[in-house]
């Protein structure tokens, strides 16, 4: 019970013998401004100020022979994978392990104004990536890592329908309505984090969304909204620096849509590079579909569209994706698309054996014209709700590929296989916001993983 509660009930509770304190009391109500202000959670209020605290830590740790950094399977470079973590060739390497620890906590300071909610937004995060390879030959922290507590965001907003922001925050650019339904998703959607995407070159050199920015959003009403913001002010490169970014997005009626638009380097006066990504993601009755396209000025381009239908007993779903084919050497410029059309496809079906029980049976494929390369996967999981916080995963599968010799990148050459592969996995979710799962594979080319995840937040 809020200590608060116990105040106010203290002195209601005088009010019924004294006629002035109950005339009173509607006063001291009303001086918790969190309420004032529809706000819930841990909070902590002043006269003026509603101040929310949010955070959280989430650790991973994997060990095994896995080399995931130096996965089989090449589109458009011989260092990045089609392929999901697993499918290796450990012939050069020995154990490998990855720590990674993530924490953040949020302040939220909300006073009222003439012109709305008025917000002052501190988080502070941090992350502890360290990877080994090969027993601690080859050793890697990786980019994500902050390198000790940083201040994540810092910014300032007012306003209701309409907000204006600034300072140091995430970008407005809309990511989203692009994930494949079919349980496996794609291998190109994959490759770029799960959807589609601008080229990689365009995007971390001269489209790096989010930093330092200004920006304002409205919501017109009827689920459509817009926003604008001029991003990434901060950037040390001048022909880096400033990028313009537009947004125009609607929701409801079952209905999710966006189209986001953004330039880069433009406080010199030259937009540099940009791109554009859109999505669409419907729910008819029985039926989800889901569009998506990125492309941006170096002509590349990629799209996916996905469709499942769900009955009583079971789900099936198809998605399919295409994406302009490139030279690996010329990656990041014009003279990299060759005119041919890298696609693939994914299919799954989905069945509720019982209450408890679902089996999913899936496939997918994937064509890189420049290769002349074909990837496959196939795969069945069976998923188990043990009791209320006990989930079993199971699954069994294949990897193949017409490839013979692959580039581990700078770890030297490996020769492809196929490659069969089982993992089981046990999650357990006991509440408080507590999750945390356990989880083995095992491949027939003698790669092995375990990981270990866990996770905790509070609002």
């Amino acid at each position: 019970m809020k200590i608060r509660s116990l105040l106010l009930g203290s002195v209601a509770a005088a009010g019924l013998s004294t006629g002035a304190f109950a005339a009173d009391l509607g006063v001291l109500t009303s001086l918790d401004v969190c309420d004032a202000l529809g706000l819930s959670g841990l909070t902590i209020s002043s006269d003026t100020n509603c101040l929310q605290i949010t955070g959280g830590v989430n650790y991973a740790f994997s060990w095994g022979d896995y080399q995931d950094d130096a996965l089989l399977g090449v589109t458009e470079d011989d260092s990045t994978s089609v392929l999901n973590d697993g499918w290796t060739d450990d012939e050069d390497f020995n154990l490998e392990w990855d720590s990674r620890l993530e924490s953040w906590i949020q302040f939220v300071a909300t006073a009222d104004s003439d012109f709305g909610p008025a917000k002052a937004v501190l988080k502070l995060k941090d992350v502890k990536d360290i990877r080994f390879y090969d027993e601690g030959h080859l050793s890697s922290t990786t980019g994500s890592d902050t390198g000790g507590v940083i201040m994540d965001q810092a910014y300032v907003a007012i306003g209701d329908s309409t907000v204006i922001m600034a300072g140091k925050k995430s970008s407005i650019i809309n990511f989203g309505d692009d994930a494949p339904l079919n349980f496996l998703g794609l291998f190109n959607s994959s490759n770029v984090d799960v959807g589609v995407k601008w080229d990689e070159v365009v995007v971390d050199e001269f489209v790096d969304d989010g930093g330092v920015v200004i920006q304002v959003t409205s919501d017109l009403g009827n689920g459509l909204s817009i926003g604008v913001g001029l991003e990434n002010l901060n950037d040390s490169n001048p022909a880096q620096a400033g990028v313009l970014a537009g947004v125009i997005a609607y929701a409801g009626d079952g209905i999710s849509a966006h189209v986001s638009v953004a330039g880069g380097g433009v406080l010199d006066g030259t937009i540099e590079n940009w791109g554009i990504h859109a999505g669409f993601t419907g729910t008819f009755d029985a039926f989800k579909v889901v569009a998506a396209v990125a492309a941006d000025d170096t002509e590349y381009w990629n799209a996916l569209a996905s469709v499942s239908a769900t009955f009583d007993m079971f789900t099936l779903a198809i998605s399919g994706e295409a994406a302009a084919d490139r030279d690996p050497a010329l990656k990041g410029t014009s003279a990299a698309i060759t005119g041919d059309t890298d696609y693939g496809f994914g299919a799954s079906a989905g069945f509720a054996v019982t209450d408890g029980v679902k089996i999913n049976i899936g496939g997918r494929w994937y064509h890189d014209a420049f290769e002349d390369n074909n990837f496959y996967q196939v795969a069945a999981q069976v998923v188990a709700t043990v009791t209320e916080s006990i989930t079993l995963t199971g699954e069994v599968g294949m990897y193949a590929s017409d490839v013979d010799t692959l580039a581990y990148g700078d770890a030297g050459e490996a020769n492809a296989e196929d490659a069969f592969y089982g993992s089981a996995q046990v999650a357990w979710a006991p509440g408080g916001g507590f999750t945390s799962s356990l989880k083995g594979e095992v491949y027939s080319n003698g790669a092995y993983k375990a990981t270990f995840k866990a996770a905790k937040t509070f609002e």
